[in-house]
């Protein structure tokens, strides 16, 4: 079956439509989302059997699997994420916004996504459809970016109607929220207060640290 495609306006996302994404995800379903950087996959990240499904579409065994979550706000984040005092500051002025904070990860993190490295990407986008839904939820979702890899070049589709029909029989539901961007998140190092860059995106990380 093809995914639904829901539209929903950013500024005054429709509770009802809120809703109907939240129970599919209750049920294991993988959605589609808008985010203030690039739209992206995701699933409740408690849903073992979700989270499976997710990283087959993306070709990975599960103990590998690099994704991060989107967390409702900061009082989330140690819960999954443990967070220094400086690293909690710099996060206070980062977030929401386009960064990904890579974070030590503590044993209450879903053991589907607990691996090695013993570490946990941690965004809280700016954007009001997934701020909704996860607070709807009551507990985050997962993120990765709906992408392109063509050789050595990665795009991030945009248009609702390219990434349908890409993605039409990989997710339950796309949620069409209008225009959100092309260019991922920056990527930050943080498992200790001596914070690295390693991957520049949206974010200009020289203004908040």
């Amino acid at each position: 079956m093809s995914a639904e495609v829901i539209e929903i306006f950013p500024s005054s996302p429709d509770e009802r439509k809120i809703h109907r994404i939240v129970d599919c995800l209750k049920e294991g379903g993988i959605i589609i989302y808008p985010t203030d950087t690039v739209y992206s996959m995701g699933c409740d990240i408690y849903n073992t059997k979700a989270v499976e499904k997710l990283c087959k579409i993306k070709g990975i065994k599960p103990q590998q699997n690099n994704f991060s979550i989107v967390c409702h706000d900061l009082s989330n984040i140690s819960t999954y994420a443990k967070v220094s005092n400086t690293a909690f500051r710099l996060l206070k002025r980062a977030l929401p916004g386009p960064f990904t904070f890579i974070l030590p990860a503590t044993a209450d993190l879903p053991k589907i996504l607990q691996t090695n490295r013993k570490t946990i990407g941690i965004r809280v986008p700016d954007h009001e459809i997934p701020q909704r839904i996860i607070e709807a939820l009551g507990n985050p979702i997962i993120t990765t970016s709906v992408k392109d890899d063509i050789g050595d070049i990665v795009e991030y589709p945009n248009e609702i109607e390219v990434i349908y029909e890409q993605n039409k029989d990989k997710a339950d539901i796309i949620i069409d929220g209008g225009w959100c961007g092309i260019t991922p998140s920056t990527v930050v190092l943080a498992i200790d207060d001596d914070f690295e860059v390693i991957r520049e995106g949206l974010g200009d990380f020289e203004e908040i640290r």
